[in-house]
């Protein structure tokens, strides 16, 4: 994303409007002349890098676009490395000692050089010059780090990341948000409560699968404190709701006048037509290597019952539960699982809250006994679910057993 002081808007009454490239000639430009420079700049300082983008700005009046552009490659598509025989602050010890056993004079400063290179040669077993030990003291410096790798975008994909950063930025003074998530199919549903969940989002939801959700999220400026950190995880939230089909949204931003000082409010709004693209995936298979491992041994069982992935949300007041898997049998019957595997105390909580919540009839909680249970005060027999428990991997077979019981 993109820092405050690069963000563009304008305001219109009460509602602010983000600034967005088009998709043109002059645009596309902009973004090849940015990525030309990057890629010029490979084996190359930051420092070096750093100059030619101040070349390529000049004075040019859209400095803060190729400022937005220049920042967006290089945290996102770009690798600095380190590059020195030592780590930096040991090599600096290791030179200045040696430096301090000789007169200081320019012919003593190679003389020491060569030596320390010499050293380090027989002790790394490989070559060491002494320009490596000359770029190498200083290499922890950030203006000297190496652009060892850079993965060039598409023009057309940097223009827009970049709108969609300008877009992530309003975001980060919002004190309420309202998203309506009009009827989808689960699956699009289920990337977004999984993205809420993995920024630590506060959120309160109503609705069904069938009908829609409106999900209430309090933002950074609702809390005592404005958080910052909060603010960039409730703007990253932005590209995962793209993968939603039809949505909509309304935000209520807090931000200070320029002038006075004083608080003023601002007005945001967002709907599926709103021509972002997102840079996230879509989603893994599986949200954890223990419910990957069961799903493959399940494919080994010989049963008539199928695992399914693809399983329904399940409203409950206030939230949604997203089951690991269903189990269906051909004669109809059917039953969800949930995994409960290596977790906080307060996610316990949550967890366990849900499933009373829920109150389903055909819920099967696998347990791992790996947790303690009695410190997160919760008590697996105030379940109203059929328990499987389990240590380091969950046995099919357990869980089958409790299918044909």
């Amino acid at each position: 994303m993109l820092p405050s002081d690069l963000l563009s808007y304008r305001h219109n009454g009460d509602t602010i409007i983000p600034k967005r490239l088009p998709l043109n000639e002059g645009a596309i430009a902009l973004a090849v002349e940015a990525i030309d420079c990057f890629q010029n700049c490979l084996g190359k300082t930051k420092g070096e890098l750093n100059g030619r983008l101040q070349e390529l700005e000049g004075d040019s009046p859209d400095y803060r676009v190729k400022r937005g552009l220049a920042h967006l490659l290089e945290n996102s598509f770009s690798t600095f490395e380190i590059i020195s025989p030592l780590d930096p602050p040991l090599l600096r010890t290791r030179a200045f000692a040696s430096a301090a056993t000789a007169i200081p004079i320019p012919q003593n400063r190679d003389r020491v050089l060569d030596v320390l290179a010499t050293q380090l040669s027989g002790e790394l077993h490989r070559e060491v010059l002494p320009a490596d030990i000359e770029k190498g003291l200083y290499a922890d410096l950030p203006e000297n780090r190496i652009l060892t790798e850079f993965e060039p975008p598409a023009p057309e994909a940097l223009l827009h990341r970049y709108n969609l950063s300008q877009v992530q930025g309003i975001f980060y003074r919002a004190s309420e948000l309202t998203i309506n998530a009009y009827r989808n199919v689960p699956g699009e549903y289920k990337i977004l409560f999984r993205y809420l969940k993995l920024f630590q989002l506060m959120y309160y939801v109503e609705g069904d699968v069938d009908h829609g959700f409106t999900i209430s999220l309090d933002g950074p400026t609702s809390l005592f404190k404005s958080s910052t950190r909060y603010g960039l995880a409730f703007a990253k939230m932005l590209p995962a709701l793209l993968h939603v089909t039809r949505w909509s949204l309304k935000a209520t931003l807090e931000n200070r006048d320029p002038y006075s000082g004083a608080k003023k409010k601002g007005n945001f709004s967002l709907n599926d037509r709103c021509g972002l693209v997102t840079h996230y995936p879509p989603g893994k298979a599986y949200d954890s290597l223990l419910e990957e491992a069961f799903a493959q041994r399940w494919e080994k069982l010989k049963t008539e019952w199928i695992l399914e992935r693809e399983v329904n949300l399940v409203p409950i007041p206030g939230s949604v539960m997203i089951p690991d898997f269903r189990l269906v049998h051909p004669d109809g019957r059917d039953y969800i699982l949930e995994i409960v595997g290596f977790w906080r105390p307060e996610y316990l909580q949550k967890k366990f809250s849900q499933v009373r919540r829920a109150n389903l009839e055909n819920l099967i909680l696998a347990i791992s006994e790996r947790l303690n249970l009695e410190k997160s005060g919760v008590k697996a027999i105030d379940v109203p679910a059929r328990i499987v428990w389990f240590k380091d991997k969950l046995s099919p077979r357990s869980v089958l057993e409790v299918l044909e019981s």
